[in-house]
């Protein structure tokens, strides 16, 4: 994964962490799938939190002139923003369950997360 991306990576789990998402888990997916190289999965406490999360990515990024390539799922308990290397997921708790993203990229290389964290 090159610096640019695991720069967007830490930044966006950090914005996740900082806004009180649940379960943040990251994948380097890059030798797994051309979509992208990073994938972070996440889940917020309701449909509301998940908007939320996704709105507060979206806008700290933006801040940053870092724009989404899109948006999907504004109306659904799944939101994905796909900023090309990086695409965020974030669930409601039964989607992420129904999903189950982390068992479908299971032999993706984790990403520590709690170091990224920790490190504010």
């Amino acid at each position: 994964m090159d610096k640019d991306t695991l720069q967007l990576s830490e930044q966006a789990i950090k914005i996740l962490d900082k806004k009180k998402a649940i379960d943040i888990v990251a994948f380097e997916v890059t030798e797994l799938t051309i979509i992208a190289d990073c994938f972070i999965i996440a889940s917020g406490t309701s449909s509301t939190h998940v908007r939320s999360l996704a709105d507060d990515v979206e806008d700290a990024l933006s801040k940053e002139g870092i724009e989404p390539r899109g948006i999907e799922g504004k109306t659904s308990g799944w939101i994905l923003l796909d900023y090309g290397s990086v695409v965020i997921h974030i669930f409601t708790p039964d989607q992420r369950e129904f999903y189950n993203l982390e068992r479908l990229w299971q032999d993706a290389k984790h990403i520590d997360v709690a170091a990224i964290v920790g490190e504010e």
